[in-house]
């Protein structure tokens, strides 16, 4: 009889120990989704600046030399950020 009365509780906790796991899944999605775009928007900001600052210099080669860098970081950042979100979803 001590089995009957346990397995009951058992249930209870095995149900509880489930909703709380989908409960912490469910918020590691939502904060890895929102560290990833956090981290992209903060690796665009970073290289919109650099291309700024290098702009001031007017120094042609330089600037395109930062240009073609800046864009391969910007297909490079957005790749990796829409390849994780998809492995996240």
């Amino acid at each position: 009889m001590a089995t009957q009365t346990a397995a009951p509780g058992i249930e209870d906790f095995t149900a509880k120990l489930n909703e709380l796991s989908e409960k912490a899944a469910a918020n590691a999605k939502e904060f890895t989704l929102e560290y990833l775009d956090s981290y992209e928007k903060g690796v665009l900001e970073i290289v919109k600046s650099v291309e700024q600052a290098v702009a001031e210099t007017k120094v042609e080669w330089l600037e395109q030399l930062v240009a073609t860098q800046a864009k391969v970081t910007r297909e490079l950042t957005k790749a990796y950020t829409a390849a994780a979100r998809e492995l996240v979803s």
